[in-house]
């Protein structure tokens, strides 16, 4: 009686040619992602990393560092001006929610329901991106100019008195908040625009059809489509306008009277106005700490949304 036996498995290899190519495919691969990691590692990580050193020690990078414990924390929150900073912060961060966060999303829509000069108007929406922010907030610096600046002439206009746009506490944060918005203002525009593209006409005629107008089409249709876009936007906004430097740099300089300062530009004067680098350090480990619960709940709903 013949025993059948089981033959080994033939293991068939790749010609020397094809191997030498999946190998080189490797290697370009391993490559750009090396590239990739050294760049992260050297611009981002070991920045972030020496900021928490640095919030620990006194230093002025010449002489050697001393490690002083908490000490730059208890002399940043004796600074009278830590809590208007976090205040300010605050305040520009809703205030540019409500202003900046619903205009593009107003816009986006607007751009979807014309039918003529769709491009030309995404590029003058896209307009203001494309200049540098330092030429943006001073473009700004002359509309808000309290002789001959544009507003305050248009004011004249309408026989309204002008208005002492940055140097009164009553309106120079949100003097602020408009120019971010008007400079951030294309990018969410068109994140906006493309995602109401990718909702499917057929829902749109379907509440055509049931006598819908524009308002209960955008109420029942275009905002549960466009939730989760809506919602990671918000958080990102949060997270970007938290980091709010350049405006109160160039256009006020934290005044008046502390008004428009922010965490951001008091890390910058104790850095390098007070050359307190590790009280700059300890402003910047508080605020990686605030910005990264944001961050910890984008990423949550965006790993709840893909699973």
């Amino acid at each position: 009686m013949a025993v059948l036996t089981a033959k080994p498995p033939v293991r068939r290899s790749l010609p020397q040619g094809a191997a030498r190519r999946a190998v080189g495919r490797n290697l370009t691969a391993y490559g750009f992602l090396c590239g990739a990691l050294i760049c992260f590692a050297f611009f981002s990580w070991y920045p972030m990393i020496r900021e928490i050193i640095l919030s620990f020690q006194s230093t002025n990078f010449v002489d050697p560092a001393k490690w002083v414990g908490l000490d730059n924390f208890k002399t940043v929150f004796a600074d009278s001006a830590f809590k208007a900073a976090w205040l300010n912060t605050a305040a520009f961060s809703g205030l540019a929610l409500i202003v900046g966060y619903a205009i593009p999303f107003v816009l986006a829509i607007i751009l979807n329901e014309l039918r003529h000069a769709k491009a030309y108007l995404r590029f003058v929406v896209y307009l203001p991106v494309m200049l540098p922010p330092a030429v943006g907030v001073l473009l700004f610096k002359w509309f808000y100019d309290p002789g001959a600046g544009l507003f305050n002439q248009i004011l004249d206009g309408f026989g309204v008195p002008p208005l002492s746009w940055l140097d009164s506490t009553s309106t120079a944060l949100i003097s602020l908040v408009i120019v971010s918005t008007w400079m951030n203002l294309g990018t969410g525009t068109l994140i906006y625009l493309a995602a109401l593209q990718s909702i499917p006409g057929e829902l749109y005629e379907s509440a055509e059809l049931d006598g819908a107008g524009l308002f209960r089409r955008v109420w029942h249709v275009t905002i549960p489509q466009t939730k989760l876009i809506l919602l990671v936007m918000l958080l990102l906004q949060v997270v970007a306008t938290m980091q709010v430097f350049i405006e109160p740099y160039l256009l006020t300089g934290g005044g008046p009277e502390n008004a428009t300062v922010t965490v951001a530009y008091l890390m910058y004067q104790y850095a390098f106005n007070f050359g307190d680098f590790g009280g700059g350090g300890a402003l910047g480990l508080m605020l990686m700490v605030v910005l990264m619960v944001f961050s910890a709940i984008y990423l949550r709903i965006s790993r709840d949304n893909q699973s």
